[in-house]
């Protein structure tokens, strides 16, 4: 799961949050226009946005890997998770 990498994006695309899916953040990517004082407040918005995003998918992938390794052992919903 070290390996497996997602990317969580806000305000079309302005912000980027890539992180592994043990949720630790890698990268964060911001769009050079939202670098102005009057912008702070969107711009810390969008990155917890970005995070949430990224966090979402990282939960998804680890729930993908994880069906991918049970294979169909028919494991009740949420055991994973």
């Amino acid at each position: 799961l070290d390996q497996v990498e997602v990317e969580g994006v806000s305000g079309g695309g302005m912000v980027q949050v890539r992180m592994t899916a043990k949720m630790e953040v890698k990268a964060v990517a911001i769009d050079p226009s939202l670098m102005k004082a009057e912008d702070r407040e969107i711009l810390e918005d969008l990155i917890v946005t970005a995070s949430n995003d990224a966090r979402r998918k990282a939960e998804a992938a680890v729930q993908d890997k994880m069906q991918s390794l049970t294979g169909g052992l028919g494991l009740p919903p949420g055991l994973l998770g």
